[in-house]
């Protein structure tokens, strides 16, 4: 049986659906690939098998939003990455495809091959390190934050996802490679672009607390400790949120 990973690439384009399938194959040789054009024998084959990855269009033929059905019923079904390479402005398109829990989002004409290269061995492998996770670890081990320290993106907790803008992921990868210690707000400045004031990180902090409380209701790992920062603490008081 083969172990190499399995890749649907859902594109109603023919000339860019092979050119995406080269793509893929030059990435990673043997790799085993199904491309679909319109939505219903796309969705057909995402009940039917299960992926290591979906490289997705938006817009299917006549249908514009075509991509964003195929993401929902991925979600339903086991919840598979989806890589997103739509023509649909990037500034648009990409805060909602992450909503939707896409993994990530190309617009068509601003990347090259090396560019979806990088992204789609980058999932590839970050699937299955959560792969690995979900059916390696202790109960105790899934309560674990795990962060990619190299790439400082997709956080996981107790097996999933936790979807959050990069900056909220910078400043809950610098809370927890420091958890117990406090945290300062001037330290905070440094990981942050713009608004280096402290109501912003405050509102950061609570978009990085609403995103871990809809996996986990009971989640209140990051204390605030008033007029200094915040801090990770794994045994935070689960008796007030903070």
């Amino acid at each position: 049986m083969s172990t190499e990973p399995r890749v649907a690439i859902i594109e109603d384009d023919i000339p860019t659906s092979k050119q995406l399938r080269g793509w893929v194959e030059a990435a990673r040789p043997g790799i085993r690939v199904d491309q679909w054009f319109n939505r219903d024998d796309a969705e057909a084959a995402i009940a039917r098998e299960r992926y290591d990855l979906v490289v997705l269009d938006i817009e299917l033929g006549r249908e514009r939003h075509a991509g964003v059905a195929i993401i929902n019923a991925i979600n339903k079904l086991h919840g598979t990455p989806v890589l997103v390479v739509s023509a649909m402005p990037a500034t648009i398109y990409r805060s909602i495809m992450k909503a939707l829990d896409a993994w990530d989002y190309l617009q068509k004409t601003t990347f090259g091959e090396a560019d979806f290269i990088d992204t789609f061995l980058e999932i590839l492998r970050a699937a299955k390190d959560r792969k690995v996770e979900a059916t390696e670890s202790t109960p105790a081990e899934k309560r674990e934050l795990s962060i990619d320290p190299l790439r400082q993106s997709t956080p996981i907790w107790r097996g999933q996802r936790v979807n959050l803008p990069l900056t909220a992921q910078r400043i809950l990868d610098a809370l927890y490679q420091r958890r117990g210690e406090v945290v300062s707000y001037e330290e905070l400045y440094g990981v942050v672009k713009s608004g280096r004031n402290r109501d912003n990180i405050r509102k950061h902090v609570s978009t990085i607390r609403d995103a871990f409380r809809e996996l986990d209701p009971d989640f209140d790992c990051i204390e605030n400790i008033p007029m200094r920062g915040f801090r990770w603490s794994d045994t935070a008081p689960s008796n007030g949120r903070h």
